[in-house]
């Protein structure tokens, strides 16, 4: 009985604590936001700024937002500069370059925002601690600067792309391990990394194909900005790895000298101007008046079927789930307000009947006489494309993946494997055949397996009809160009697959275009659906109505008592304590 009551204790002391420190993380969490805010605005008020980004750390395509941190992203960057370039406060920017290699889309947006920040009157200066990877992406994200500095005792390395693909057809052999996939057709690749020793000559010549079609891309960019032939650059860059003497001496950089130095540099450009953070600069409020609205629906990752919110509370969520995204496009086709609707793709695709479930509210949104433009990152292939197809406008970027029309699917059977080590699985099932078709642990019957590639001819079927459909093209010109090809987006312009070559800028200027607008005048972004600050994701977790997030939100009035801040600093402490329509793409490097 003594035990009984020590347990009841226990639980009822459990449950306290529980309580006070989910209360304790809720007021920490809204006072650290508010705080922040509060920094951010205090640190960009100076009357002359200078803007300082570093892109040695990764970013995401799109805001990510999670519970204890935001994703730096390509978007949010892009965003940002364009409220910069409008600051009569900001003079100029200083970069950190990123020495190793980035995306070559990145690389391409980023640029392109260096020059219209350029545009606006303002000054960009960049500073490598030497190009050490040989990839000539890093070297492109900042080819537009008007000065980029290297440091003395680096070195340039940035000489072409290269990637790899592993193989594991010689290890599954060695396992005993029998893959058994179906692919329509001989460019659909991603499962050679299971069926095959090495390159097949489609998946040869299709990657050397891509990779070259984004090296020529970067090349012809970066020659532009140095102000050389592209042969004279490509007979520099050969010689690589260069001194960061010889590079300036080429034309490949411009200054000598220690990061220091070059931000001193861009401090004395600029007159008697304060260095902030981009994370940190709050640009001045624009009001939105009554311009027209345009939804923004972004989605980045493997397309999979779904409503999404599985994920790690704390971080950010990626992952394009069809319920979530058809029922964003459905929101924004309902409300009167919105002209236009923005949707950008970053995903090599996943799933077909998610990729399918999209595709139908795009066209549901079409016969409601709204526009639909896809603007695509990265990589749009596959499910990624299928979902784009029947857009009255593709933007992509010279650098772009996209394409791959195609479908793969099959398994991986083990049962030999599991026999060198003694293990054991033996199937019942009842019912048709094919009720044990995909069995790890038994290859395919004959029947099975027909039963399983006639699937995927329907799959691969209506995929290319819808193609044909929505991109307007004969339906023999697509069954050409399909068979699971990758193609660049510079590759993809000239097939018909895609409209125009360019970034989220060209992308909106499409959108104003198709709503008879002019590219001088204003629209209102609206993101579908309206994306969740970290204290609502918090207040998520617990089941807290929104109600209670717009009361407890203003708890930010204690962050000047003496607990409070008591309470941060403990928190701070705390801190430092101990069938798929996918394509399977190589890191470019």
């Amino acid at each position: 009985m003594k035990q009984f009551f020590i347990t009841v204790a226990g639980v009822v002391v459990g449950f306290f604590l529980l309580f006070f420190i989910t209360l304790f993380l809720i007021i920490a969490i809204g006072v650290a936001a508010a705080l922040s805010s509060n920094d951010k605005n205090a640190k960009s008020q100076g009357n002359s700024q200078v803007l300082r980004i570093d892109l040695r750390s990764g970013m995401t395509d799109q805001p990510q937002v999670g519970l204890f941190q935001e994703t730096p992203s390509l978007l949010g960057l892009v965003d940002t500069l364009a409220t910069a370039q409008r600051d009569e406060r900001v003079k100029g920017l200083f970069i950190r370059a990123n020495p190793y290699g980035m995306g070559p889309v990145q690389a391409e947006q980023i640029r392109t925002a260096i020059q219209q920040f350029r545009g606006a009157g303002k000054f960009v200066i960049a500073h490598a601690q030497g190009f050490e990877g040989t990839s000539v992406t890093s070297y492109l994200s900042v080819s537009a600067v008007d000065e980029l500095w290297l440091q003395g005792t680096a070195s340039f390395a940035a000489t072409g792309l290269a990637t790899e693909t592993a193989f594991y057809g010689g290890v599954f052999e060695k396992l005993k391990a029998k893959p058994e996939f179906e692919q329509f057709y001989e460019y659909k690749s991603a499962a050679n990394s299971y069926t095959q020793k090495t390159f097949t000559e489609a998946h040869r010549t299709a990657t050397l194909s891509w990779i070259t079609s984004i090296f020529d891309s970067a090349m012809d960019q970066i020659a532009e900005d140095r102000g050389m032939t592209r042969t004279a650059l490509q007979a520099l860059t050969d010689m690589a790895p260069l001194s960061a003497e010889h590079a300036v001496e080429f034309g490949l950089a411009d200054k000598l000298g220690h990061v220091i130095e070059a931000k001193e540099a861009a401090l004395l450009r600029a007159g008697n101007a304060q260095m902030v953070e981009l994370d940190d600069y709050v640009g001045p409020s624009t009001p939105s008046g009554q311009y027209p609205m345009v939804a923004l629906i972004e989605g980045e990752g493997a397309i999979v079927t779904g409503q999404g919110g599985g994920g790690n509370p704390f971080a950010g969520n990626t992952g394009i789930y069809s319920d979530q995204m058809a029922q964003a496009i459905i929101d924004a086709t309902k409300n009167d307000k919105v002209k236009a609707i923005l949707i950008r793709v970053n995903s090599p695709g996943g799933s077909a009947i998610a990729s399918d479930q999209i595709w139908h509210a795009i066209e549901r949104a079409k016969a409601k006489d709204k526009k639909i433009i896809v603007s695509m990152g990265q990589v749009a292939a596959s499910g990624g494309y299928y979902l784009a197809a029947g857009a009255d406008a593709i933007i992509a970027y010279p650098t772009t993946i996209t394409g791959s029309i195609g479908v793969l699917g099959g398994k991986i059977v083990l049962d030999e494997t599991f026999d060198l080590v003694g293990y054991n699985v033996e199937q019942l099932s009842v019912g048709g055949e094919y009720a044990g078709a995909y069995s790890a642990t038994t290859s395919f019957t004959e029947s099975q397996r027909a039963a399983f590639r006639a699937g995927m001819a329907d799959t691969y079927e209506d995929f290319t009809s819808k193609v044909a459909a929505g991109r307007n093209l004969p339906i023999e010109r697509v069954l050409e160009i399909a068979k699971g090809r990758v193609w660049t987006g510079r590759q993809a312009l000239e097939l018909g697959l895609v409209d125009e070559l360019g970034g989220y800028e060209t992308a909106i200027a499409k959108t104003k275009e198709l709503i008879g607008l002019s590219d001088s005048d204003q629209i209102l972004l609206k993101r579908f659906p309206a994306p969740q600050s970290q204290l609502e994701q918090l207040f998520d977790i617990f089941g807290i109505s929104a109600e209670a997030v717009s009361v407890l939100s203003k708890l930010h009035v204690l962050a000047n008592t003496d607990e409070v801040k008591a309470l941060l600093k403990v928190q701070q402490l705390s801190e430092h304590g101990p069938a798929e329509l996918e394509v399977n793409l190589p890191t470019v490097h």
